[in-house]
């Protein structure tokens, strides 16, 4: 139990992506450099965290409901097949879905080009009391329009701060918010590809266009070294997470989200009204006795 403590207080400190700048090519996607070290152990493990997780976040929610401010949202970025979704699936799951707010960001519509960048993000950030799951975010606006070179760099470049001032005025307005860069391996990658092109029932996954992406593998790389460090700050923290073996992206995942709550250690509101004073019309004036 002592091991298992260790891993618990220590995950943030080496998943974390520091400002000193980071070489992805040097951070092993196959990698478990904290807890558990077995699927089944992970398995297990990710058990108790749901048992965890749940409560708090019933707390949360019900903390919102009394009129709390406070939330969570949780940012998931990374290369197709990353398992965006998958993370989604086995830790939202965890989880009651009344708490939850989940949004996947597709390519911008024609409406939301006619705005600005974050338009988009403001109208779906998670309310009071949820959890908020984003599946690609605000990021894919410094990311694809700097590898296609759809616009000057000065333009995604000062995309940068506007993100950091952003995330600072959610954090102000009571949002806690936790950024995971799910990191793979261009050969996982291509073993997933070629599972879904084996597989009738993920056909429905795969695109055409995800080979053109895959040829720019280096260039994606080093446009989220760069935002990984920039917009990596101590209101908005990025977290690397090894993602090549998906039961240790989902423990990770999980345990940084258990952590965070445990932070903010959400309570059950103080009611408005007096138990007892209820509790005593209920039983001895019940109008339906």
């Amino acid at each position: 139990m002592a091991k298992k403590s260790a891993h618990v207080r220590s995950i943030r400190d080496v998943l974390r992506i520091h400002p000193e700048g980071v070489d992805l090519a040097k951070v092993d996607p196959a990698a478990a450099p904290v807890g558990p070290t077995t699927k089944a152990e992970a398995a297990k493990d990710l058990e108790a965290i749901g048992v965890e997780l749940d409560r708090l976040q019933e707390n949360l929610y019900a903390e919102g409901v009394g009129g709390g401010r406070r939330r969570v949202l949780v940012v998931l970025q990374g290369m197709d097949t990353s398992g965006k979704g998958g993370t989604i699936s086995h830790v939202a799951g965890l989880m009651n879905p009344q708490g939850l707010r989940v949004v996947s960001f597709k390519k911008p519509t024609r409406a939301e080009l006619s705005h600005d960048f974050l338009w988009r993000i403001r109208r779906q950030v998670p309310g009071p009391g949820l959890i908020g799951f984003f599946d690609r975010s605000h990021y894919e606006d410094v990311l694809v329009p700097r590898v296609d070179k759809l616009v000057p760099p000065s333009t995604w470049r000062a995309r940068y701060r506007q993100i950091n001032d952003f995330e600072a005025e959610l954090a102000e307005s009571g949002v806690t918010i936790l950024k995971c860069f799910l990191h793979i391996s261009p050969e996982r990658q291509k073993e997933r590809l070629v599972a879904r092109l084996r597989t009738p029932e993920k056909l429905w996954k795969y695109n055409p266009s995800d080979l053109a992406v895959r040829a720019k593998w280096s260039l994606y790389q080093q446009a989220y070294a760069d935002l990984l460090v920039t917009c990596s700050t101590d209101v908005a923290p990025w977290f690397a997470v090894p993602s090549d073996r998906k039961w240790y992206r989902n423990w990770a995942v999980a345990q940084l989200l258990l952590r965070t709550m445990r932070d903010l250690a959400p309570t059950y509101p103080e009611p408005a009204y007096d138990p007892a004073v209820e509790l005593a019309r209920l039983t001895e004036a019940d109008p339906l006795r």
